[in-house]
């Protein structure tokens, strides 16, 4: 059941590497929906975020990339607001991000 004890998690990250960037990117499309360059959102049961969790430490280089997973609460208990200066904002087909 699509919600059922999901988090939103926004999922912000800074690889050096562009090949690294490219594996990271194509990781975190499985798993959320893409907000902007190297942003996220993800609605992760406990399972899914331990899984996410476990192969972004495996793809990114300790010292030097770094990455931010900030838990949003209950994804159904979530009303998002987005704020959007600059060029115009698309939300992801599931809605849009906290931040």
């Amino acid at each position: 059941m699509p919600g059922a004890h999901e988090h939103l998690y926004v999922v912000v990250y800074d690889i050096r590497d562009s090949r690294r960037w490219r594996r990271v990117f194509r990781l975190m499309k499985g798993f959320g929906d893409w907000v902007q360059l190297s942003v996220f959102q993800c609605r992760l049961t406990r399972v899914r975020h331990a899984e996410l969790v476990q192969l972004l430490d495996n793809l990114i280089l300790h010292g030097h990339d770094h990455v931010i997973l900030m838990d949003m609460g209950p994804a159904d208990a979530i009303a998002p607001r987005v704020i959007s200066l600059g060029q115009s904002y698309e939300p992801p087909e599931r809605g849009p991000v906290i931040l």
